[in-house]
């Protein structure tokens, strides 16, 4: 348990605003040790807000989290401020009061008459500019971002978020802060959505896009994210638990304030959702039914609702496996499947006679930069790279792990022969793998996801707004990708993000594909293979 001994300037903590995002904050600070005063405009809301917020230090004693005594000793740090005066002893000030600039400057113009100049003041906003709601201030310096992850108790990570006018010292004593809390702090610039909310738009961009597109529905699409791509939840049923309306309310802010760039560009069908008051969760349905609403639509079709409400994703039936295959040049982040066929059974011939290195690196072909196994029928499977399948090509998708992957999505060129399509199902599933067959979509799912991930991030750390670290920090803590997008970007070899978004921008010309110029740096040479 984090001590206040080890906080910098360890005092009084102030929070304004007695909402989720105020009471775990204030919780945060009373475990630390501090003295933690609650302040809301609305009349006796902090003093409830005080009674809740012992009331989740009672289930931290219950759950053996915290003793007795300390419970006792943390609630007796609590008090309820009705008056913005009674927090004038304050160290530090964090507001958690609702996302409307004009209120948060009038908040902290008037704190600034009431707290001493050295107190911190401190803004959880999550899409407003930091230097922004500092624009009033007559001492901007002192102000920073200190933007928590709901629920705040129990996420580490905290984005420390520096406005034009913060002064150095200010983030250093942030940093500092957080750290004694216990907390994870990554360190950025104040830019629309920061780090995470920045970084994050195509994980759910590109899936509402490919449903857009028709390349298969909701369900196969989480499917394909969850179990080829290693992520804990897929875009469609974590939207639904975050709300719709709030997720499409983050997007369009973002969009908005990189003056409509098309790579943030939101989507359609999701505004339709929210427009249809279909909100997720908290509204009964959202891309899924949930609760008596999924137990209608599983009535409706002859069975029961599962646990999480979800529909079943499609699942190709089962097929045997080729006996042999043919392998072509590397496969490169996909190398390893040679080893793995041989070990289900099923020959493997390199086309040269020498058995093909398992190193990762860029696809390459003896004929077109791009290797391939080769069926008996003459089908070729390829691993996704940005273009669709050319005639007589199969593609599937990137994954994670393809030792652990329990997925794998294929798409098809029109011209594939059936047997074909049944033997590169079956491939699959002889390493035990499920597959979805899509549409033949440039790039599929996985592939297409991560190399926009890697870009975003690659863009982010070239325009200064983080450090590679605190990126990669802030996406494995932020929003718990398997991998921090900088480092899976490197694991897939050289250029392998900028050759798929090169093949995505030749398919579709609007920009929002066009590697950004940190991944081309960030990729050398290999960046330009196309």
């Amino acid at each position: 348990m984090a001590s206040v001994e080890n906080a910098p300037d360890a005092g009084t903590v102030a929070v304004v605003g007695t909402g989720t995002m105020g009471q775990g904050i204030a919780q945060v600070a009373l475990v630390a040790g501090h003295r933690v005063r609650l302040h809301d405009v609305a009349p006796g809301r902090a003093e409830q807000a005080a009674e809740a917020v012992t009331a989740r230090l009672d289930r931290l004693v219950a759950k053996g989290r915290m003793t007795a005594a300390e419970r006792d000793a943390a609630a007796g740090r609590l008090h309820a401020a009705e008056e913005l005066g009674d927090l004038a002893d304050a160290a530090l000030v964090v507001e958690a009061v609702l996302e409307d600039l004009g209120a948060k400057q009038l908040l902290f113009e008037a704190l600034e008459s009431v707290v001493a100049d050295t107190c911190l003041l401190a803004t959880n906003t999550s899409s407003l500019s930091v230097t922004a709601i500092a624009g009033a201030l007559r001492r901007p310096g002192r102000f920073v971002g200190l933007h928590f992850f709901n629920p705040a108790p129990l996420l580490p990570l905290v984005e420390v978020v520096s406005g034009h006018a913060t002064d150095e010292a200010t983030a250093v004593r942030a940093v500092e802060l957080a750290a004694a809390w216990g907390k994870t702090p990554v360190r950025c610039t104040d830019t629309p959505g920061f780090i995470v909310n920045r970084v994050a738009r195509p994980f759910y961009a590109e899936a509402f896009r490919l449903l857009e597109e028709r390349a298969a529905d909701a369900a196969t699409l989480d499917a394909v994210l969850r179990e080829s791509g290693g992520f804990r939840m897929g875009p469609f049923e974590l939207t639904d638990l975050i709300g719709q309306d709030v997720n499409e309310a983050v997007t369009r802010s973002v969009w908005e304030a990189f003056f409509h760039d098309p790579k943030f560009t939101p989507s359609l069908a999701q505004r339709r959702l929210v427009e249809a008051g279909r909100l997720g969760r908290k509204s009964g349905h959202g891309w899924f039914p949930h609760g008596e609403a999924a137990q209608d639509a599983a009535g409706a079709a002859g069975g029961t609702a599962g646990a999480a409400d979800r529909p079943a994703p499609h699942t190709a039936p089962r097929h045997p496996a080729p006996r042999q295959v043919t392998v072509h040049g590397s496969l490169g982040p996909a190398a390893v499947l040679p080893e793995l066929l041989a070990d289900a059974g099923i020959g493997v011939v390199p086309a040269d006679a020498v058995r093909t290195a398992v190193v990762p690196s860029a696809p390459v072909d003896d004929e077109e930069g791009r290797g391939h196994l080769a069926f008996p029928g003459g089908a070729r499977l390829r691993l996704a790279d940005g273009r669709a399948p050319a005639p007589g090509e199969i593609h599937f998708d990137l994954a994670l792990d393809y030792r652990t992957a329990t997925r794998i999505a294929l798409g098809c060129a029109d011209d594939v022969p059936e047997a074909d399509r049944a033997a590169a199902a079956g491939l699959f599933q002889a390493l035990g793998k499920q597959v979805s067959v899509i549409e033949p979509v440039p790039g599929l799912v996985v592939a297409r996801t991560v190399a926009m991930l890697a870009d975003f991030a690659a863009d982010a750390v070239a325009r200064g707004v983080a450090g590679e670290a605190d990126v990669d920090t802030a996406m494995r803590l932020g929003v718990n990708y398997p991998r921090g997008p900088l480092e899976w970007c490197d694991a897939l070899g050289a250029g392998w993000a900028a050759s798929v978004l090169r093949g995505l921008h030749a398919a579709h010309p609007t920009g929002r594909y066009a590697p950004s110029q940190g991944l081309l740096r960030r990729s050398g040479p290999a960046g330009g293979q196309s």
